[in-house]
C-alpha cells in the first residue's frame, strides 16, 4: 500500500484533495500535526468530496510520533532541496511518501538525516514549488506507475470502442 504522510499540512484544501487522491487510489493518509486547520474543516471536507468513507486515515500528534510508529526503509521525502528526481527512484512495497507544510516543507534536520532518500520533482528553477496536492498526485502516480496500478481500475466505458 502507498502511504502518503502530510508533515504540518497548513491548508485545508490541500489536505482534502489529497484525501481523495489516497481515497481514489486505496492509499494510507497520514496527517502530522499540528495541522492548520481542524479536521471537520468545511473546506477540508469539500474539497474531499464523498470520499471520506472510502479513507484510511492515521494521526499523529508530531513527527516523532510518526518516525517512531513507522520504522520503515521505504521512506522518501519530497523537497526542492534534493539532488535526485522522484522518477530516478524505486519506490518498491509500501512506500511512504513523505510531503512537509506548504509554507516551509520538511523540517530541514529532518531531511538531513535521511539525506539518500530525498527526492524532488524537476522544475524551472525561477519557481519555488508545486502546490502540495500537485505535488502529492505526481508522487503517488509514480509510485503506482512502477508497480503497474495494480488493483485499479485501467478501462473506462469506451474502451471497447476504441
Amino acid at each position: 500500500m502507498i502511504n502518503v504522510v502530510l508533515i504540518e499540512p497548513e491548508i485545508p484544501q490541500n489536505t482534502g484533495n489529497i484525501a481523495r487522491t489516497c481515497a481514489a487510489v486505496g492509499a494510507r493518509l497520514h496527517l502530522v500535526e499540528p495541522l492548520g486547520f481542524k479536521i471537520d474543516d468545511a473546506k477540508l471536507r469539500r474539497a474531499g468530496l464523498d470520499y471520506w468513507h472510502h479513507l484510511d486515515i492515521a494521526r499523529y500528534k508530531n513527527a516523532d510520533e510518526f518516525f517512531e510508529k513507522n520504522q520503515s526503509r521505504n521512506l522518501y521525502f519530497f523537497t526542492t532541496k534534493a539532488a535526485k528526481a522522484y522518477s530516478e527512484i524505486e519506490y518498491g512495497e509500501d512506500p511512504y511518501l513523505i510531503f512537509g507544510k506548504e509554507t516551509a516543507g520538511i523540517d530541514e534536520a529532518i531531511l538531513k538525516r535521511n539525506i539518500g532518500f530525498c527526492v524532488r520533482i524537476p522544475m524551472r528553477d525561477t519557481l519555488r514549488s508545486l502546490n502540495l496536492s500537485n505535488a502529492a498526485a505526481v508522487g503517488v502516480y509514480e509510485a503506482l506507475r512502477q508497480i503497474d496500478f495494480a488493483g485499479l481500475k485501467r478501462e473506462g466505458v469506451f474502451a471497447d470502442r476504441l
